[in-house]
């Protein structure tokens, strides 16, 4: 793989997964998610990853004015590099996680390689008196589901992200994900550069180890060959994981959707607190942030010129 000269940074701002009450600092309305999503790009992310909120009980949702909302406003406000979600929240149905690609036609899109247990139970022993009565058993509820990305779904997809000039954000949670993608790139529906982001650390997916790290690379590097990558992990993991992606020569991604914490005990203030701590870990280690222009020319994206919001 060729080293890229400068390193992306993607702050994850929201997510389906944490609620209002783990965290005073959480990003749980829809005017909250803009401006963390702007600070987090001024203090230096190339990319912000975004889900959509309720504004009247916060929970996640697949309504389209919502997520037109929030990135119409990100844009009238920075140049960041908007990552629509395709992943939604674990029980909405394909259609209404494909649709905020569909209908606003963004510069890059996430794209699960494949299904998962995807569990988050755990989060409700740290409720004690929520804010909203659907968090309690939203994060339960998580136990008895499967996160489904079939192949049909993921041919769907592919199909739909390349009609509309969309680069998929393959989000890889286990190493079998790998050879979904090597898979479609056989059949002609994955273009180059391609773009995977690990996630690792969450039940149900691979363990937030830098020996699996390194396992990921070296699988993708034998069935894919050339690729770009970056590394997301889930809690406490977050910041030893992602410092070690970066001196392997991957990307960061930190943010509220994956880690509430800047450090044991600290709650983040804001994505943008982590943004500013990831980057200035990478800076001591001698590298350069890609600002979007660069993220855009490192990525092959086709502009925020040619976007539909």
């Amino acid at each position: 793989m060729a080293k890229q000269s400068k390193i992306i940074i993607t702050a994850a701002v929201t997510g389906a997964t944490h609620t209002p009450s783990l965290s005073p600092y959480f990003p749980a309305t829809p005017d909250q998610i803009i401006e963390d999503a702007v600070t987090a790009h001024r203090a230096g992310a190339a990319v912000v990853h975004i889900h959509a909120r309720d504004p009247k009980d916060c929970s996640p949702t697949p309504d389209l004015g919502v997520m037109k909302e929030i990135v119409t406003s990100i844009k009238q406000q920075c140049d960041a590099v908007v990552c629509v979600t395709t992943g939604g929240a674990v029980w909405m149905s394909s259609e209404q996680r494909l649709a905020p690609a569909v209908d606003l036609k963004p510069e890059l899109a996430s794209c699960n390689a494949g299904s998962v247990n995807f569990v988050f139970a755990d989060l409700a022993l740290k409720l004690e008196n929520p804010k909203y009565e659907w968090e309690i058993p939203y994060l339960k509820r998580t136990n008895e589901l499967v996160f489904t990305n079939t192949f049909t779904g993921l041919e769907y997809y592919l199909n739909t992200m390349n009609e509309h000039g969309i680069r998929p954000e393959f989000e890889v949670y286990d190493v079998g994900m790998i050879n979904n993608i090597a898979y479609f790139m056989k059949k002609g529906l994955v273009q180059k550069p391609v773009y995977l982001q690990f996630v690792m650390g969450i039940l149900g997916g691979i363990p937030a180890t830098v020996d699996n790290l390194v396992y990921l690379v070296k699988t993708a590097r034998e069935q894919i060959g050339d690729f770009v990558w970056s590394c997301a992990a889930a809690g406490r993991a977050q910041f030893p994981l992602v410092t070690a992606a970066l001196t392997m020569g991957g990307n960061a991604r930190v943010g509220l959707e994956d880690n509430l914490y800047l450090k044991p005990g600290v709650l983040a203030k804001s994505s943008a607190e982590q943004v500013v701590q990831i980057k200035e870990i990478a800076e001591r280690l001698g590298l350069e942030i890609a600002n979007s222009e660069e993220a855009r020319q490192i990525l092959d994206l086709k502009g925020l010129d040619k976007v539909n919001y």
